[in-house]
């Protein structure tokens, strides 16, 4: 949200994806929009897994035929690719085709971190998960669209790579 608004006249979206993925918001330069749909953006919406290429090629698609003299896509994940019907390689190769440049940020912490669940009486509780992010190919896929891997592993790591990007 802090780096929307510290772009006011960029046109930016929002794709979101997990098992599947969404447009939640198109190309707009309507700030308001875009920060009320990003705090909507909640887990068990859609089915759970990490579709990356889904992700990435949806992206790509909104972006695609825009007359932006710079395409940028900022891919945000937390794990490996483990579902969805494209592969995330390829989906950047689509992309360094329509010469979109993708950030790619691998976050959070290798190994194990607290994830949200509900229990059997409808309370949201917090389980251990083991957490697994696929580095190579989310350098990869910056490599192959002259875009740049980062890695956060805290909110102020993250908040670092937003201010580098920007």
């Amino acid at each position: 949200i802090e780096f929307i608004a510290q772009r006011p006249t960029d046109r930016m979206g929002i794709v979101v994806f997990v098992g599947e993925s969404y447009t939640q918001c198109p190309l707009t330069t309507d700030r308001a929009t875009l920060v009320n749909l990003m705090t909507q953006v909640k887990n068990g919406i859609i089915d759970d897994g990490t579709a990356i290429g889904m992700g990435l090629a949806n992206a790509v698609a909104r972006i695609k035929d825009s007359d932006a003299k710079s395409k940028v896509v900022i891919l945000l994940t937390d794990g490996m690719n483990n579902c969805g019907e494209i592969e995330p390689v390829s989906a950047a190769e689509i992309a360094a085709t329509y010469g979109i440049r993708v950030y790619t940020i691998g976050v959070g912490t290798q190994g194990y971190a607290s994830y949200p669940t509900t229990d059997i009486w409808g309370r949201k509780v917090y389980e251990q998960v083991k957490v697994d992010i696929d580095e190579a190919t989310l350098q990869k896929i910056a490599k192959i669209t002259d875009g740049k891997y980062f890695r956060a592993t805290d909110n102020q790591a993250l908040k670092n790579v937003y201010e580098k990007i920007d």
